[in-house]
């Protein structure tokens, strides 16, 4: 992860264009042109060999022969020779370079170019690339065909054309970017490199993604979380390919599929994704009006009974719902509404009512807490007045700024509507086009807000634990060390059990005849299965005999079962049968719950409707670990199936806790082993009684990580850091991480501290915590960030007495630290145990440098600092604080 040298990206004082040319059409002509005649107050200096001039500036013949060093370099020239001239451009000085030239399918070329880059630390853009544009800058490195307006929204994408076709829509539309880079084949700077950047960057209010595939998940979840939390971004995903599902081996891995998978990390990351490139301006301009919607309530006002139902359609497609007026609401309305109005949502108003009318019953809807938003409808009519029906509903929606009840609208037509039109843009209300556009803004607000929600969610306090590592560890490593990398049905129950997720008993036998002899042990009926870990779904051969009665039928359905399996699948090497009782809950609902490993974002965990149609159901979720209880019942509540486990009829609710119970243990799961790749839980029942897994399937591979945990996109808790320290006088502490659990600890820790003492640690005085700021202390990123609290004894009292903290920089060098200790704990050798214990942990990742800001009158912290080994530094900008800085 890093922004290194990226400022002399967006930001060069002087440029080399490599391959420059006067041929008119070529890539060179056009980069010239488009780069002399941007506006950019810096030099710029032209090579190519075979010309003395381009357009008027001198042509110099080599890289070697530049009269300055050049911040960025533009590079069109053929593939082989590119590595050849980073090289020179390196050694030169440059900082920075965009390749153009396209032709490096061949790997071995790709690699030649960082190899040349790297001793430099020359940063790559491309190749293949379309190049760059900052048009406050007077910047258009690029061979777009014209350069943009400035504006404050940043657009990336992975491909050119796409970008060329998105700056000429946007051209007629007078929108604005602050930045438009063409990413190309990523092979040094690619998305997550750009999201650190621009989520710091003042010019960029909103960022626009453009994606085919991710390349380095954990550094785009990491830096898409961060940017997410700073300003909205949108992203349009290209490629919803389910060739990767075909080639699964297992119902998880085939209903998971990559889009899916990527539509989960865009969720977790707070990012909105769109579908098509018109929504992805929709997009911006609707979330650039800071409405919010409190859920997905619409309420329609319309003058037009048609556009009502077609917005009523929309809704319903986009998974939103029609607000229901109450009582009041609608007694209020038939005081203003002639006799024979609708009585319900949508909300029909006469086609020539006054403006008056429109304000009223707009004022009143606005009114009704049952509703999250209004869209009001004008269709044009020769009796009605639609500018001002439009001034009407603008100062109805300004009443309601404090309440912050949202209003959209969409006046149809064209020559009818533009005056309406201006009047919405100038009033700030966000208008559409059509009926099924505004709806869709609606929905677009909507999973932003849930997504937003996401990422500031409290969860729940964690409960002791039941888990059985060492039984665990023990299937696992037995499996492995025999290479056996799927676990028998026995095993995998085992494995589970382990974990505390309740399942069947299951029993093992050779043959038919130990099979009818421990079903007569177990009771009848039984469950008969085959035993094969070359099966991977037992039904489809024949592998599966349910209620079965006697000993008779058991060791008949056995005999037969190894028939039609060596017919079915006759290279599959059998182990024997398992037999387990048949369980009686007929009110509960097959699920499935499972684990699958994605090529480009690692462990993944889906939930759905399970039962042998699983795959024909298609009815499922799938999310990114690690996973809390917030975000578990999140990814239930994503499936159909969640409708019918709220209960209906005489069917009452599943113990929903218990589902997400096992969502969150399988999360866990992954966290502790790296061996496991893939799990099959189907079905697992749930009804109001809790959870049962009736079958399961383990699929393990070795570990391969060169650090635990690496193959997760997002870094899971790391409990390897908790531990117990002593302070000087003896005293034993619990030192861990902090969780986002923590927040009402840390609440509690901070206000029942001393103001002076929140002042020396904020910088300035603070009366009450709020969520948003806790949770931002609390919701981390350990990839990027690490925060170390310490307690007395975590089992009988959980306050917080001390938390510090270091904020890594996105080049993961240089590191932030801040500390506070409880101000009733002072002088118990907390604060020196937790600056010891943050150095340790800076030492250990390779960090070169932490620092602190510190203010001059907390010379009890400049002291423990001097102690420390810190060197204490007058501060650049405030006279008032001092840095304290050391070199690990």
């Amino acid at each position: 992860m890093s922004i290194r040298h990226l400022d002399a990206l967006f930001e060069p004082r002087a440029i080399a264009l490599v391959g420059a040319s006067n041929r008119a059409g070529s890539v060179g002509e056009v980069l010239a042109r488009n780069i002399y005649g941007s506006g950019f107050k810096g030099p710029v200096m032209p090579v190519n060999p075979h010309e003395t001039a381009i357009r008027y500036s001198v042509s110099y013949r080599s890289v070697a022969d530049l009269p300055l060093v050049p911040d960025l370099a533009v590079v069109a020239t053929p593939a082989a020779g590119v590595a050849a001239i980073l090289g020179e451009l390196g050694r030169k000085g440059c900082r920075a370079a965009i390749v153009i030239s396209d032709g490096f399918a061949d790997e071995a070329l790709r690699q030649a170019l960082l190899d040349a880059a790297a001793p430099h630390l020359l940063r790559i853009v491309g190749p293949n690339a379309m190049g760059l544009i900052s048009p406050a800058a007077g910047l258009n490195a690029s061979f777009a065909h014209l350069t943009p307006k400035a504006g404050d929204v940043a657009f990336v994408s992975q491909s050119a054309t796409i970008a060329t076709a998105v700056l000429d829509w946007a051209d007629v539309r007078e929108i604005g970017f602050s930045h438009v880079v063409s990413v190309g084949d990523m092979c040094d700077v690619d998305i997550g490199d750009l999201l650190d950047y621009l989520a710091l960057d003042a010019r960029t209010r909103a960022i626009l993604l453009y994606v085919e595939t991710i390349t380095e998940a954990q550094k785009f979840m990491t830096a898409a979380r961060i940017a997410a939390r700073t300003k909205p971004v949108v992203v349009i995903k290209a490629g919803r390919s389910e060739a990767g599902a075909r080639a699964a081996a297992s119902h998880t891995g085939a209903l998971a599929g990559s889009d899916a998978v990527y539509d989960a990390a865009f969720r977790r990351a707070g990012m909105l994704r769109v579908g098509s490139l018109r929504e992805l301006f929709e997009a911006v301009a609707t979330l650039a009006s800071g409405i919010r919607p409190r859920g997905d309530r619409l309420a329609i006002l319309t003058n037009g009974g048609g556009a009502g139902v077609l917005a009523t359609d929309a809704l319903s497609d986009c998974g939103g719902r029609l607000a229901q007026l109450s009582d009041a609401t609608v007694e209020r309305l038939d005081r203003l509404l002639p006799t024979g109005w609708s009585k319900g949502n949508p909300i029909g108003i006469p086609a020539g009512a006054a403006s008056s009318t429109y304000a009223e019953t707009l004022r009143a809807i606005l009114e009704d807490p049952a509703q999250d938003a209004v869209l009001v409808l004008h269709c044009p009519q020769a009796i009605s007045d639609s500018t001002g029906a439009a001034e009407a509903t603008v100062d109805a929606a300004r009443g309601q700024e404090n309440r912050k009840a949202p209003v959209l609208t969409s006046w149809l037509g064209e020559r009818a509507a533009r005056d309406a039109r201006r009047l919405f843009a100038t009033g700030g209300v966000p208008t559409y086009q059509t009926p099924d556009e505004a709806v869709r803004a609606f929905m677009q607000l909507v999973d932003y807000r849930r997504n937003q929600d996401l990422l500031m969610e409290t969860p729940p306090a964690i409960a002791p634990g039941g888990t059985d590592l060492a039984a665990a560890r023990s299937v696992i490593d037995d499996a492995m060390s025999n290479g056996r990398p799927v676990l028998t049905e026995p095993e995998a129950k085992r494995l589970l059990s382990a974990y505390g997720i309740p399942v069947v008993l299951t029993r093992i036998a050779a043959s038919p005849a130990e099979a009818a002899r421990l079903a007569a042990e177990i009771g009848f009926p039984v469950a008969l299965k085959i035993l094969s870990g070359d099966i991977t779904h037992k039904s489809d051969v024949g592998g599966v005999r349910l209620d079965l009665d006697t000993r008779e039928m058991v060791e008949e359905a056995a005999a037969h079962m190894l028939k039609l399996v060596a017919e079915r699948q006759p290279g599959a090497v059998i182990a024997g049968f398992t037999v387990q009782a048949m369980i009686q809950r007929p009110r509960a609902h097959e699920l499935i719950a499972g684990v699958t490993t994605d090529p480009a974002f690692g462990p993944v965990i889906l939930f759905g409707q399970g039962g042998t149609a699983v795959e024909v159901i298609a009815d499922r979720a799938v999310g990114l670990p690690p996973l809390n209880e917030i975000l578990a019942r999140d990814l239930i509540g994503r499936t159909r199936v969640a409708r019918l486990l709220d209960g209906y009829r005489d069917r009452p609710a599943a113990d929903l806790g218990a589902i997400a119970a096992t969502l969150v243990t399988l999360s866990q799961m992954l966290a502790d082993f790296d061996e496991i790749a893939k799990i099959d839980i189907n079905p697992l029942l749930a009804d109001e009684n809790g959870v049962l897994a009736l079958d399961a399937r383990v699929v393990l591979q070795p570990a391969t990580g060169s650090t635990r945990r690496s193959r997760f996109a997002i870094q899971p808790y790391p409990s390897e850091l908790e531990e117990v320290i002593l302070s000087r006088g003896g005293t034993p502490f619990h030192l861990r991480p902090i969780r986002p659990e923590d927040e009402p600890a840390l609440i509690r820790m901070v206000e029942s501290s001393d103001p002076n003492d929140i002042r020396l640690r904020f910088f300035s005085a603070i009366r009450k915590v709020g969520h948003a700021f806790a949770a931002r202390l609390t919701q981390i990123d350990y990839r990027r960030e690490m925060a170390f609290v310490i307690q007395a004894d975590p089992k009988t009292n959980a306050d917080i007495l001390g938390v510090a903290r270091l904020i890594v920089d996105p080049n993961e060098e240089i590191a932030e630290f801040g500390i506070m200790v409880r101000s009733d704990q002072k002088g118990r050798g907390i604060g020196w145990m937790l600056m010891n214990a943050i150095l340790a942990y800076a030492k250990k990742r390779g960090f070169q440098e932490i620092y602190g800001e510190v203010l001059s009158e907390n010379t009890t912290m400049l002291a423990m600092a001097r102690t420390l080994g810190f060197v204490q530094k007058a501060h650049p900008d405030d006279v008032g604080l001092r840095k304290v800085v050391i070199r690990l």
